[in-house]
């Protein structure tokens, strides 16, 4: 059937070359025929009584790569599919609401799950089966894509009919003891490389956040142990790129060793934060310079037209992570011979390589060699390079604002926090359109849809302005009122999308803040702000949601909060402050005056 009266749609062939999204792009040369999410596409399927094949991804998804060269490029495997199902790419950046549905039901179905998302879905729109990625023929134990999709296709039409609804709503993790806190992420943390968990490392940013922001009010040995073994291990092995600084992904293996080697920006962002802050509270020169780094990376490799791009591609003309290797050899040849005894003096090298016959950089010690670095990244901006994703996020842009902000306080650089207030404003200037905030912006084409993190991750960049700024309360006031239109029944909706169902927002604070806990928090700080009084609130369950448990520090007591009738140099307070305005009668801040916090009773130390 070549099309639907009223669609404007062809159903015989590939459509995503007529798509807003480079990782749609990438996908449009696949036999396939990919269609995009859309109510006609969707009102096909029901009335062709056809099975729906949904698979989410990015663009700069190793695994998303290898499926689309190889199953989504098998003409056998696209035959059957054509004829069996309507199939629908989805870009998990665009549409982070559907993808979040359809993760939900991966993790609910498989325990664990990731990208490429693959998920089977009833014509209605109800998910009964989820997988990531399977190979075009049998692999190393691994059925094909096509014997799945048979093998699908084969159960629904027996038992379709007992295919329920799925739904997701949120779900507000247990509370838990503060004293159980530390314990509980102790008991998770990995003695002998640093980082939670025993498998694939991610970096924490939220957990190390947490945990830092509760050191900065009172020493714990632990805590302090577990910050600094993880934020060592993430920037001296193979997370970091230890020439252009910034972050990868996560490590495929417990030791941060090898990367999948994707740059994302949040990751960017967060690590921003994190070391700026790890630098104020631990005090470890190193902790500036990385922060210093990764500020050089969005600079000089994300920022593009006065936004930040989205993300830099794990491969490099279709090889994983080659830009970023190097042989012992190639080194040995670049160098002279006094500077190559200083590099291997300070990084692990190799004749043998690390990853396929080559050496990813891995530090074995702080031993000076900035100019050697500028050197080799020279010569590595001459090779060929992985792509860039060039979509503008909303979200994604407003928690570059918060880091560049919270850095510029807590490195005290000031031309930091002016370039966090000038990035704000001009993401309101592009996205926000009465009271709804866009999403993204790609070659033109607006995506209007409104996500729930995108305007709580900007309006905690405008709280945080407003601490010393008064311009910023009324954007502040005016974006509150935005954001509780997405509170329903005392509840969090990430979004209400005319082509899908209203999706509960998530309390998962990994690898950034979710949409619950930001949003929590700018409501707290809002009221802070303002002059009113929130109660405490309960700790909830630690890793899941530490961004969140961040919140309810500062419900608890455990954030200075300093009133005065004019701003105070935030290097004279501490990294755990809150700035609100109040009249002459109550500044503090006179000449050699000690300024006293405002503070809730504090709690017991665990």
């Amino acid at each position: 059937m070549k099309g639907e009266a009223g669609t404007g749609i062809r159903f015989d062939r590939n459509n995503l070359d007529r798509s807003a999204s480079p990782y749609l792009l990438q996908h449009a040369g696949n036999p396939v025929w990919w269609q995009e999410w859309n109510r006609g596409v969707l009102d096909h399927a029901v009335s062709q009584d056809k099975l729906l094949l949904v698979s989410s991804g990015y663009s700069t998804c190793h695994w998303c790569h290898v499926m689309a060269a190889g199953a989504f490029s098998d003409p056998e495997t696209a035959d059957f599919l054509n004829r069996n199902f309507v199939c629908i790419k989805i870009d998990r950046e665009e549409r982070p609401d559907i993808d979040q549905f359809l993760m939900h039901f991966c993790q609910e179905q498989n325990g664990t799950c990731g990208w490429p998302l693959n998920v089977f879905l009833t014509p209605g729109v109800r998910p009964f089966f989820a997988l990531t990625y399977a190979p075009a023929h049998h692999e190393d134990g691994r059925m094909s894509f096509l014997d799945v999709a048979a093998q699908i296709s084969g159960y629904y039409a027996k038992y379709g009919h007992t295919v329920q609804p799925f739904q997701i709503a949120e779900t507000r993790p247990r509370e838990t003891r503060e004293t159980a806190l530390i314990s509980d992420l102790s008991d998770f943390y990995d003695d002998d490389f640093g980082g939670f968990g025993r498998g694939q490392k991610f970096p924490p940013h939220t957990t190390l956040l947490f945990l830092l922001y509760r050191l900065a009010g009172e020493e714990d040995p632990r805590i302090r142990v577990m910050c600094t073994e993880t934020l060592d291990a993430m920037r001296m092995k193979g997370l970091h790129d230890h020439l252009q600084g910034g972050f990868f992904r996560y490590c495929t293996d417990r030791k941060w060793t090898i990367p999948h080697f994707e740059k994302m920006l949040y990751d960017q962002a967060m690590a921003l934060w994190t070391y700026a802050l790890a630098f104020k509270i631990l005090e470890k020169e190193e902790y500036r310079t990385t922060a210093l780094k990764t500020l050089a990376c969005l600079e000089e490799t994300f920022l593009h037209e006065r936004f930040f791009v989205t993300a830099f591609n794990a491969d490099t003309e279709h090889a994983e992570g080659v830009t970023y290797l190097w042989s012992r050899q190639e080194l040995a040849g670049t160098l002279t011979p006094e500077a190559f005894d200083t590099f291997t003096e300070a990084y692990d090298i190799s004749e043998e390589g690390n990853f396929e016959g080559r050496n990813h950089l891995i530090r074995k010690s702080d031993a000076e060699t900035e100019e050697i670095e500028r050197k080799l990244l020279s010569l590595r901006n001459q090779r060929a390079q992985p792509s860039r994703d060039d979509k503008i996020l909303s979200g994604g842009n407003a928690l570059v604002a918060v880091a560049l902000i919270q850095a510029g306080r807590l490195l005290d650089r000031p031309e930091l926090e002016e370039k966090g207030s000038a990035l704000t404003q001009r993401i309101l200037d592009l996205f926000r359109h009465g009271t709804s905030l866009g999403h993204s912006l790609f070659n033109g084409h607006m995506n209007d849809h409104n996500f729930l993190t995108d305007i709580a991750a900007l309006l905690l960049a405008v709280s945080l302005l407003a601490e010393t700024n008064d311009r910023w309360f009324n954007i502040m006031e005016e974006l509150t009122i935005s954001l509780l239109t997405f509170r329903e029944n005392g509840k969090w909706v990430e979004s209400r999308a005319e082509d899908f169902m209203p999706v509960g927002a998530s309390w998962f604070d990994h690898p950034t803040p979710s949409g619950v806990s930001l949003a929590e928090m700018v409501l707290t700080r809002a009221a802070i702000l303002t002059g009113n009084d929130l109660p405490p609130t309960e700790y909830v369950r630690p890793w899941i949601s530490d961004f969140y448990n961040i919140n309810v520090m500062i419900r608890n007591g455990r954030f200075h909060v300093y009133t005065t009738s004019r701003p105070l140099p935030w290097s004279t307070i501490p990294a755990h402050s809150i700035q609100k305005r109040g009249t002459p009668e109550t500044d503090c801040y006179r000449g050699s005056c000690q300024v006293m916090p405002i503070l809730m009773p504090p709690l017991k130390s665990p």
